[in-house]
Protein backbone atom coordinates (compact mmCIF):
# COMPACT_ATOMS: atom_id res chain seq x y z
CA UNK A 1 0.00 0.00 0.00
CA UNK A 2 1.24 3.35 -0.77
CA UNK A 3 1.11 5.96 1.40
CA UNK A 4 0.55 9.37 0.90
CA UNK A 5 3.08 12.31 2.37
CA UNK A 6 0.48 15.32 3.41
CA UNK A 7 4.06 16.99 5.02
CA UNK A 8 4.41 20.54 3.65
CA UNK A 9 8.01 19.47 3.00
CA UNK A 10 7.46 17.91 -0.08
CA UNK A 11 6.50 20.96 -1.96
CA UNK A 12 9.66 22.55 -0.60
CA UNK A 13 11.39 19.66 -2.23
CA UNK A 14 9.97 19.98 -5.45
CA UNK A 15 11.07 23.38 -5.22
CA UNK A 16 14.52 22.64 -4.46
CA UNK A 17 14.79 19.45 -7.55
CA UNK A 18 13.31 22.58 -9.74
CA UNK A 19 16.03 25.08 -8.72
CA UNK A 20 18.74 22.27 -9.64
CA UNK A 21 17.42 21.30 -13.02
CA UNK A 22 17.29 24.98 -13.66
CA UNK A 23 20.88 25.04 -12.71
CA UNK A 24 21.88 22.32 -15.16
CA UNK A 25 19.90 24.14 -17.94
CA UNK A 26 22.42 27.15 -17.38
CA UNK A 27 25.61 25.08 -17.17
CA UNK A 28 24.71 23.06 -20.86
CA UNK A 29 23.98 26.56 -21.62
CA UNK A 30 27.36 27.89 -20.40
CA UNK A 31 28.98 24.68 -21.55
CA UNK A 32 27.37 25.26 -24.92
CA UNK A 33 28.54 28.69 -25.54
CA UNK A 34 32.20 27.91 -24.53
CA UNK A 35 32.44 25.34 -26.90
CA UNK A 36 30.78 27.57 -29.56
CA UNK A 37 33.72 29.91 -28.52
CA UNK A 38 36.44 27.39 -29.09
CA UNK A 39 34.81 26.90 -32.46
CA UNK A 40 34.27 30.10 -33.77
CA UNK A 41 37.83 30.84 -32.64
CA UNK A 42 39.58 27.79 -34.78
CA UNK A 43 37.02 28.79 -38.03
CA UNK A 44 38.30 32.55 -37.58
CA UNK A 45 42.52 31.09 -37.44
CA UNK A 46 41.52 28.83 -40.66
CA UNK A 47 39.66 31.53 -42.75
CA UNK A 48 42.51 34.00 -41.69
CA UNK A 49 45.14 30.96 -43.30
CA UNK A 50 42.81 30.62 -46.22
CA UNK A 51 42.90 34.21 -46.48
CA UNK A 52 46.15 35.62 -46.06
CA UNK A 53 48.08 32.86 -46.92
CA UNK A 54 50.17 32.71 -43.61
CA UNK A 55 51.76 30.24 -42.07
CA UNK A 56 50.33 29.37 -38.50
CA UNK A 57 53.39 30.69 -36.66
CA UNK A 58 52.61 34.36 -38.58
CA UNK A 59 48.97 34.70 -36.95
CA UNK A 60 48.98 36.44 -33.83
CA UNK A 61 48.12 33.96 -30.58
CA UNK A 62 44.14 33.95 -30.08
CA UNK A 63 42.77 33.96 -26.74
CA UNK A 64 39.04 32.92 -27.91
CA UNK A 65 39.91 29.35 -27.41
CA UNK A 66 41.45 29.94 -23.70
CA UNK A 67 38.45 31.95 -23.21
CA UNK A 68 35.92 29.37 -24.74
CA UNK A 69 37.73 26.29 -22.67
CA UNK A 70 37.66 28.19 -19.27
CA UNK A 71 33.82 28.96 -20.03
CA UNK A 72 33.29 25.42 -20.71
CA UNK A 73 35.06 24.82 -17.05
CA UNK A 74 32.55 27.15 -15.53
CA UNK A 75 30.16 24.98 -16.68
CA UNK A 76 31.54 22.00 -15.26
CA UNK A 77 32.17 23.46 -11.95
CA UNK A 78 28.66 24.84 -12.28
CA UNK A 79 27.01 21.22 -12.37
CA UNK A 80 29.27 20.14 -9.22
CA UNK A 81 28.26 23.41 -7.37
CA UNK A 82 24.26 23.22 -8.33
CA UNK A 83 24.60 19.29 -7.00
CA UNK A 84 26.34 20.22 -3.72
CA UNK A 85 23.69 22.90 -3.37
CA UNK A 86 21.07 20.45 -3.65
CA UNK A 87 22.24 18.03 -1.34
CA UNK A 88 22.42 20.66 1.16
CA UNK A 89 19.45 22.49 0.45
CA UNK A 90 17.36 19.27 0.89
CA UNK A 91 19.27 18.05 4.51
CA UNK A 92 18.37 21.72 5.55
CA UNK A 93 14.84 20.88 4.71
CA UNK A 94 14.71 17.77 6.14
CA UNK A 95 16.08 19.22 9.18
CA UNK A 96 14.07 22.72 9.63
CA UNK A 97 16.92 24.49 9.16
CA UNK A 98 17.17 26.15 5.89
CA UNK A 99 19.76 29.24 6.28
CA UNK A 100 20.08 31.14 3.05
CA UNK A 101 24.09 31.28 1.50
CA UNK A 102 24.64 33.19 -2.00
CA UNK A 103 28.86 32.52 -1.88
CA UNK A 104 27.76 30.09 -5.36
CA UNK A 105 25.90 33.11 -6.89
CA UNK A 106 28.95 35.80 -5.95
CA UNK A 107 31.48 32.96 -7.21
CA UNK A 108 29.47 32.62 -10.40
CA UNK A 109 29.24 36.04 -11.28
CA UNK A 110 32.64 37.03 -10.42
CA UNK A 111 33.59 33.93 -13.03
CA UNK A 112 31.29 35.56 -15.96
CA UNK A 113 32.40 39.01 -14.75
CA UNK A 114 36.09 38.02 -15.84
CA UNK A 115 35.45 36.10 -18.59
CA UNK A 116 33.20 38.99 -20.16
CA UNK A 117 35.69 41.85 -19.50
CA UNK A 118 38.32 39.43 -21.03
CA UNK A 119 36.08 38.85 -24.00
CA UNK A 120 35.40 42.41 -24.36
CA UNK A 121 39.02 43.35 -24.04
CA UNK A 122 39.68 40.73 -27.04
CA UNK A 123 37.05 42.61 -29.28
CA UNK A 124 38.37 45.86 -28.49
CA UNK A 125 41.77 45.18 -28.87
CA UNK A 126 41.07 43.45 -32.53
CA UNK A 127 39.42 47.09 -33.43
Amino acid sequence: MIEKNNSKKVNDHLANERTFLAWITTSLGIMGFGFVVVKFSLFIQQITLMLNSKTAMDIEPEYSGIVGVSIVIIGSITVVLAYIKYRKVAKQIESESFTYGSYGIALMSACFLIIGLLLGWHLIDGL
